[in-house]
């Protein structure tokens, strides 16, 4: 009876480290063929299949992640070419994270990286080495994958995310022997190693602290304190000029806009005043001019 009682007991505790030792992401794959014209379309579904279980029954860090904290996200890759077992087009990433005392989430990344080449054969296993570089695709959703965990640490955590984002740092070095240009430090380039060196960098420190500030000090608490939430928002939108004109086009304001440029004319086009929605348009017409349209619908 005693070992009956201690085998359950054991296997009780076995399934409630399973339940807690959740994969991390909870991604969404799409791979678009529409304009390949090819015989064999079948290629591009068995890849859609392997890149959504490669990412979502992958454990990408030793956190212990309850199934409701997995990060929603999602991968667009879009084919334009084939040529045999090579394939270019492009990939969209996408993230978003749930706001606190709330039942929707908000954007974090909307990355569209134009510059994707890779090979592949069908059914061929996609296996990540830390060490070495095996396979452009891989190293590309890899890269992805730590830089949308390092960004969601990053809102939670001021600089939670360093440790993810280093990982992400290490597959581009270990990526960059590819010759793929979209991994190279070109000047004046937005690519993944912009992307990836630039957050990591001393002078962008401010993007960091803007990413956590926005979420974690401003719409966590918009449910309960909206003027304090907005408050704390503004002044993050307001720090993004901090960050203007630190290096060529401005790209790292690019990569937040892009996930919270209409979230934010919503916040500060309805609900109370927080008395910075001038400062917040001001702001945004000067690091942000292409997207001025938005900006007017701000409520000043």
């Amino acid at each position: 009876m005693f070992v009956k009682r201690l085998f359950f007991v054991l296997t009780l505790c076995l399934s409630s480290l399973i339940l807690i030792a959740q994969e991390e992401l909870n991604a969404v794959v799409v791979v678009n063929s529409d304009r390949v014209q090819s015989t064999n379309k079948q290629v591009f579904s068995t890849l859609e299949q392997s890149i959504t279980e490669f990412i979502n029954q992958t454990r990408w860090t030793s956190k212990k992640v309850l199934p409701q904290e997995r990060i929603n996200c999602a991968f667009t890759i879009i084919i334009n070419e084939q040529n045999g077992n090579n394939f270019t087009g492009s990939i969209q990433v996408q993230s978003a994270r749930p706001v606190y005392n709330a039942s929707y989430e908000t954007t974090l990344l909307n990355i569209n990286d134009t510059s994707l080449s890779f090979q592949y054969n069908e059914f061929e296993p996609l296996i990540f080495n830390p060490n070495s570089f095996d396979s452009n695709l891989v190293s590309v959703i890899v890269f992805y994958v730590y830089t949308i965990i390092g960004i969601d640490a990053d809102s939670f955590a001021l600089n939670g995310g360093e440790n993810y984002l280093k990982q992400a740092q290490n597959v581009m070095l270990q990526a960059q022997q590819s010759g793929d240009a979209a991994w190279q430090n070109e000047v004046g380039a937005q690519n993944r190693f912009t992307l990836i060196d630039n957050l990591l960098s001393a002078k962008f420190n401010t993007l960091r602290a803007i990413y956590y500030n926005y979420h974690r000090l401003g719409f966590d608490n918009f449910t309960e304190k909206e003027i304090e939430a907005k408050k704390a928002i503004a002044q993050a939108v307001i720090d993004l000029e901090k960050l203007f004109n630190i290096t060529v086009g401005n790209y790292m304001i690019r990569v937040f806009l892009d996930a919270k440029s209409d979230e934010i004319v919503n916040i500060f086009s309805t609900g109370k005043s927080s008395g910075y929605e001038a400062k917040v348009k001001e702001i945004l017409e000067r690091v942000a001019p292409t997207q001025n349209s938005k900006w007017k619908e701000i409520k000043l």
